[in-house]
């Protein structure tokens, strides 16, 4: 029969002496006053040092495995998250955080091209963390030993490593939480969501970079403690403890197996497929969408014969019917010495352009339209100002952070860039905009103005 690890002896435990000692000595040598040290290893928080950790699964591989998944998959979350907020134009002051110091990122035009950028961006932000979750709880569960450690640290070396485990515990539960609650529900924090999870990454971040500089030493060690096929075809009666660790994630005392260590791991990547088959389709789109029960923000299509989904109706957003009527007109200012009106039937009546593009939001849905209208660019020309720097466009929208958006150069002059007046061959409703909306590849969906009022064109200072 094939053994993970056959059993094998135990460090003296017995009453602890061997283990004071050690600890007594490390505290010496980093300079810790011995009687400090003795007070605060006799004195643990309640509870602290009682609980008794018997699973014989737990141990540097199993831990290892499940680092080396998140090591390969979280910068992924990490880097896409950011450019996220670089999506936002946060040179425009409309990324939020807008003021963020040190930790501002390099500004650059957010390109238009492929138009499904963003889509794939924010679909991988928001999908693979959500997929990750079971992968997160199996590690903290693998770790749980020595997160109530007592004391927390025998030398200023390990007291760094317990700081940056209190970052990346603290910041990777904190971005889950408040990330699958917006994705479910419509605003429900007493704070800014997006603000807090930017910097709730930040801290995250660093209890990363600080975590890994620590451990990966000793996770390319572990893994090769153990053969990844071997542990494949190792029955639950046949798992074994690993060797006694000095991280002490191996249980002093463990109960015998209940599952096998091939089992935990299926057990962690069944879920993880799940939570992809729950959530991918409000992504990928089609029939897919239907299966997507967990991300049910942008189920709501509206009325009117726009069959697709939105984020905000028109009430919500605090639109008056009566604004959108016959006597709606769009002002476009530009180099002219006077604003130009435009109703929607002269709008109508300019050359139209017709581009099949996506709306990606930051909640992870997207759906692909085909949309006709005004290009941004025409409209520029008609201003008196072919070559605009940026632009600011304008809604009639009452509720809400988004009334408002700047545009860069390249989004302007791109040629699916369009004010668009119907979708799909239709009029636009009202919920999706009507009378006018914007519509760019690649641009976040919140920046697809909808019930534009006024447009903005500006030279470069």
């Amino acid at each position: 029969m094939t053994q993970e690890n056959p059993p094998t002896g135990r460090n003296d435990r017995g009453d602890g002496s061997r283990a004071r000692s050690t600890q007594t000595l490390g505290f010496h040598r980093y300079g810790f006053p011995s009687g400090l040290w003795r007070w605060i290893a006799a004195h643990p928080p309640p509870g602290v040092g009682r609980i008794r950790w018997r699973s014989p699964l737990r141990g540097p591989w199993l831990t290892s495995v499940f680092g080396l998944v998140l090591l390969i998959t979280l910068p992924v979350v990490i880097v896409t998250g950011l450019l996220s907020y670089s999506a936002y134009s946060p040179q425009f002051g409309q990324a939020m955080p807008a003021h963020v110091g040190w930790f501002r990122l390099p500004d650059f035009d957010w390109p238009t091209n492929p138009s499904w950028l963003y889509r794939l961006t924010q679909g991988l932000h928001v999908g693979l963390g959500l997929i990750l979750i079971p992968v997160v709880i199996a590690k903290l569960w693998s770790v749980i030993p020595r997160l109530f450690a007592w004391p927390p640290a025998r030398s200023t070396a390990q007291l760094l490593e317990r700081l940056s485990l209190l970052m990346l515990v603290g910041g990777i539960l904190f971005e889950i939480v408040t990330g699958v609650l917006n994705i479910q529900y419509d605003y429900i924090f007493g704070f800014d969501f997006y603000t807090a999870h930017y910097w709730g990454a930040w801290v995250f971040l660093i209890g990363f970079i600080v975590h890994i500089a620590f451990k990966i030493p000793r996770m390319a060690s572990s893994l090769k403690t153990m053969s990844l096929r071997a542990v494949a075809r190792t029955r639950t009666v046949d798992t074994h403890p690993e060797p006694t660790d000095t991280d002490g994630l191996v249980a002093a005392d463990p109960s015998p197996a209940t599952i096998s260590r091939r089992g935990a791991l299926g057990v962690v990547g069944g879920g993880a497929v799940l939570i992809a088959a729950l959530t991918v389709g409000q992504t990928i789109g089609g029939v897919t969408r239907q299966f997507a029960i967990l991300l049910p923000r942008g189920r709501d299509s509206g009325s009117g014969p726009n069959d697709f989904q939105i984020n905000r109706t028109a009430r919500a957003a605090g639109i008056d019917p009566a604004t959108t009527g016959s006597n709606w007109t769009l002002t476009v200012h530009g180099n002219r010495s006077a604003p130009i009106k435009l109703d929607r039937a002269t709008l109508a009546g300019m050359p139209q352009h017709t581009a099949r593009l996506p709306i990606a939001c930051v909640e992870g849905w997207s759906t692909t339209q085909t949309w006709t209208g005004v290009r941004l660019r025409d409209l520029a020309r008609m201003a008196g100002t072919p070559s605009p720097h940026r632009t600011r466009v304008t809604s009639l929208e009452r509720v809400g952070s988004f009334n408002q958006a700047t545009l860069q150069a390249n989004q302007i002059h791109d040629s699916d860039a369009l004010l668009a007046l119907q979708v799909n061959g239709q009029d636009l409703s009202l919920d999706h905009g009507f009378p006018a909306r914007i519509i760019i590849p690649a641009l976040p969906g919140v920046h697809n103005t909808k019930w534009v009022t006024m447009i903005e064109f500006e030279d470069a200072l």
